[in-house]
């Protein structure tokens, strides 16, 4: 497998405290891992490292097949960086941001102004291409700050919290940049707050604590974690809890979790669909009247808290 990210026992102290004590990554060309982890838990470390703005104190680490440490330059040609705000030119329109990183970057000034007009209608800020960009909402100047990443065309991309602050419409929009961007072979490293987030975007996630990741896998895997599927059950009448416990407690693999004051009981479910059809039968058989059935799977946050001890 071609790996876009390396990181092999990547170690990093300030001031004798230690921010990262042996962190190990491999991501596939391509693919989203995203960088889970409580305040302070190292992932914006991890990220500067990987990107070249932090010599580690150990450990290896290559991107796009180059070392981090022996080979910066090669690095940084072929990646893109956007940090936790956007760093862009507010005196500058939207317009002329792109084409002095295009200039910048030595695409030449005809090649950076098509380039520019292309970013620009592809994150649909055509219209504001020839404003200020002071006069941007929060999510046009992420879009802008993500399409500045974009200019060099890089192979690997470095998103560090990119949607903090964003409404759910700009969001949604930042999501599916990043989506097409996988689409067309761009390797994404996904640090980020909203678990949600995650689950949409990443192919793989890592949870960093203490500057260790203490867990890796597939969002799915994670969440199977963190506990099992449960059918929770709410009733029309609170007094039938007892009755409706009994009759799943003779059905269900585990003991029925009842709550008296909100009228519901819930049970582990072993096979899926069958077990809520044998559930529906085995209350219908007791005579309980049931409001409403709801699945509950393992969430994101769920994996978070079991993992760190903490909430995001």
């Amino acid at each position: 497998m071609e790996w876009a990210i390396e990181a092999e026992g990547l170690c990093k102290r300030y001031e004798g405290r230690q921010a990262l004590g042996g962190v190990d990554l491999a991501v596939p060309s391509g693919t989203v891992l995203g960088l889970l982890g409580p305040n302070g838990a190292g992932k914006t470390t991890t990220v500067r490292m990987l990107s070249t703005l932090l010599r580690p104190d150990g450990g290896r680490a290559r991107v796009a097949g180059y070392d981090v440490v022996r080979q910066p330059a090669e690095v940084r040609r072929r990646i893109g960086l956007a940090g936790q705000y956007a760093a862009v030119d507010d005196m500058l329109t939207g317009r002329e941001n792109l084409v002095l990183i295009g200039t910048l970057t030595h695409l030449g000034r005809g090649a950076a102004r098509a380039r520019a007009a292309e970013l620009l209608d592809r994150f649909e800020l055509t219209g504001a291409a020839d404003r200020p960009a002071r006069t941007y909402s929060g999510g046009m100047r992420r879009r802008l700050d993500l399409a500045a990443c974009l200019v060099a065309r890089p192979s690997v991309l470095f998103l560090d919290e990119p949607t903090t602050g964003l409404d759910p419409v700009s969001r949604s929009r930042l999501w599916d940049a990043v989506k097409e961007l996988v689409a067309d072979g761009v390797t994404v490293l996904l640090t980020t707050q909203y678990l949600e987030e995650a689950d949409v975007l990443a192919d793989r996630i890592a949870v960093i604590d203490t500057g260790r990741v203490i867990a890796e896998g597939t969002p799915e895997e994670l969440k199977r974690t963190a506990g099992e599927e449960r059918l929770e059950v709410s009733l029309t009448r609170p007094e039938s809890v007892p009755r409706a416990a009994d009759a799943l407690r003779r059905v269900a693999p585990g003991e029925p979790s009842a709550d008296l004051a909100d009228g519901t009981v819930s049970i582990v479910l072993s096979d899926g669909i069958q077990s809520i059809e044998t559930a529906v039968a085995a209350l219908r058989q007791e005579g309980v009247e049931v409001a409403d059935f709801a699945l509950r799977r393992p969430t994101l946050d769920d994996v978070f808290i079991s993992l760190t001890g903490k909430s995001t």
